[in-house]
């Protein structure tokens, strides 16, 4: 039996899951899938589980279950790619025949001092569950310090300022405008939205320091009962480690058809995979896609493709609080309530169909 392993639960590793079980996996092929959690994560929803507005539950979908699907739970600490072993802490090596890498990413902090010691995150289930207890057991008042006013930034901001009405939000941000990647005229109605919320936007910043309970604005220091730390992310430590070439964010530079320039067998996918595009679930499952296609061909010992079409990525959506929203569709800005109907329907599609 050959055995195809994937590293990580998410959004790729999940649609690759999807696209061959039940029906497309080979007889002589099975799978084992690695997670540090029994069930995939829906990340695109962390700031509301930070912010306290949904249940820890409303952001977990089981696993598919199949007769040749293995799921351990555990932590990868070693890729082992000359002897093809992976490394698992309290466990014995995985063996595999096809590794496919979606071990997702992890804040950046760009060389600020402190910040990894004196700040909250939502880049995983656990730290937004941890983040989540530190904000709701605020008292009344506190102020809240995010830094980083991207898409993440701008949703838990919006999330907590409607779930907490008493705390006072300073949302920290490095350009003349908060989303910075969208239409000006998009930020600026994401920005009056958070004046009529009191929500205060501090542009052109610039953090030089955090300490405990303090950050330091062009070395100026602002006192924050809690500081969340939004402002940029990178792959997996274990990726970063690896060898080969990657680019500024870490990321594995990989062949048109995802794997490994030096290896065949090792496909990477979502913001393990260098892309000029920004990570997203929508990038991560369309590479999982075309990776799945790759491995049938392999399999049925059909030639492979030598590249695929470009992934078209059908727009990005953000909330603001759960009337109002923001995003862009087919280069179109759209804002308001139908922004936040499409998310919250999208959302709706993907539980149901992998639920």
């Amino acid at each position: 039996m050959k055995n195809l392993v994937i590293l990580g639960g998410g959004y790729g590793g999940m649609k690759i899951l999807n696209e061959l079980l039940p029906n497309h996996l080979p007889e002589d092929v099975t799978i084992t899938l690695v997670d540090r959690v029994p069930y995939h994560c829906l990340k695109t929803e962390y700031y509301a589980l930070a912010a306290g507005t949904i249940s820890d539950k409303e952001v977990r979908v089981a696993f598919p279950e199949h007769p040749r699907l293995n799921v351990k739970y555990g932590e990868v600490t070693g890729i082992d790619t000359m002897d093809r072993k992976i490394n698992i802490k309290d466990a014995e090596p995985l063996v595999y025949d096809d590794l496919i890498i979606g071990l997702g990413c992890e804040d950046k902090y760009h060389g600020v001092p402190g910040a990894d010691q004196f700040t909250y995150s939502i880049q995983s289930i656990e730290k937004a569950r941890h983040t989540y207890s530190v904000l709701n057991n605020l008292g009344p008042g506190s102020v809240v310090g995010i830094i980083g006013a991207g898409l993440s930034g701008v949703e838990l901001a919006s999330e907590l300022s409607e779930s907490r009405e008493d705390l006072n939000i300073k949302l920290f941000d490095r350009g003349k405008h908060i989303l910075s990647a969208f239409p000006e005229r998009l930020s600026k109605y994401v920005e009056n939205w958070f004046v009529r919320n009191n929500v205060e936007i501090i542009n052109n910043s610039n953090i030089t320091k955090v300490e405990e309970n303090r950050l330091y604005n062009h070395d100026e220091p602002i006192e924050c009962d809690v500081i969340v730390w939004t402002a940029g992310i990178q792959a997996n430590e274990l990726v970063r480690n690896m060898d080969g070439e990657k680019d500024r964010m870490g990321r594995l530079i990989v062949t048109p058809i995802h794997h490994l320039p030096a290896d065949e067998h090792v496909f990477i996918v979502g913001d393990c995979a260098s892309s000029p595009h920004a990570p997203s679930a929508q990038l991560a499952e369309g590479q999982a896609e075309q990776i799945v296609e790759v491995l049938k061909k392999r399999w049925n010992g059909d030639e492979l493709p030598a590249s695929f079409p470009p992934i078209k990525l059908k727009g990005i959506l953000g909330s603001l609080g759960k009337k109002q929203g923001f995003g862009m569709m087919a280069d179109r800005a759209i804002t308001g309530r139908v922004a936040r109907m499409l998310k919250s329907g999208i959302l709706w599609m993907y539980k149901f169909h992998n639920g």
